[in-house]
């Protein structure tokens, strides 16, 4: 898939950024995440998820400090903490933990192909050839994971967090990765922590 190899120093990198996959109790699940990710960096001008700005979009305000590794941990960790309190209380909800952890770590694995600098000027070249972007990274994240051997379950989190979601019904674990996606940005934005020109 890449324009590099994949290789095990790509990979150990990308699980040092994404200590959170730990926490998938299937290990097969655990190695495909991984897997995808450093496919996803290894088809890119990348060489970690760590060197992407950590921005909702290639155009919408970045964190004032931080990475893409970091907002992936932030929403994960908040998925967990709302599926953890949630079933809890109402411990009849059917919550698939190891999708919901797979599925938010991998929410964004197709923002190394939408913020390469080196796609972002060409379709800012010719935006009338392939669009701009030619594919957003919700439905580029489900090639990647569907390439990785990713169930679709972990593909539909990937495709539909975002404004594609609204299309479709979201599965349970998508709905919980959608809201501790859009709370990661919008509180820390209300805390002042985003790099929106205001003063706060």
């Amino acid at each position: 898939m890449g324009k590099t190899e994949v290789t095990d120093e790509l990979r150990d990198r990308i699980r040092a950024e994404l200590p959170e996959v730990e926490e998938i109790t299937d290990g097969a699940l655990r190695d495909k995440v991984i897997e995808a990710w450093a496919s996803a960096v290894a088809d890119s001008s990348f060489e970690a998820i760590g060197d992407m700005k950590a921005s909702g979009n290639p155009d919408t305000p970045p964190l004032k400090r931080g990475t893409q590794a970091d907002h992936m941990r932030g929403v994960t960790r908040l998925a967990m903490r709302i599926a953890d309190e949630l079933t809890d209380m109402f411990p009849e909800l059917p919550v698939n933990r190891d999708i919901l952890v797979a599925g938010a770590l991998c929410h964004d694995v197709g923002k190394p192909w939408e913020f390469d600098p080196e796609n972002q000027a060409r379709w800012k070249g010719s935006p009338k050839s392939a669009g701009f972007p030619s594919i957003r990274h919700p439905p580029y994240g489900v090639h990647v994971c569907l390439s990785v051997g990713l169930p679709e379950e972990v593909a539909h989190c990937a495709g539909a967090h975002s404004g594609e979601g609204e299309l479709i019904q979201r599965s349970l674990e998508n709905t919980i990765i959608h809201h501790a996606d859009y709370t990661f940005w919008r509180v820390l934005q209300a805390g002042g922590l985003m790099d929106d020109g205001e003063v706060h």
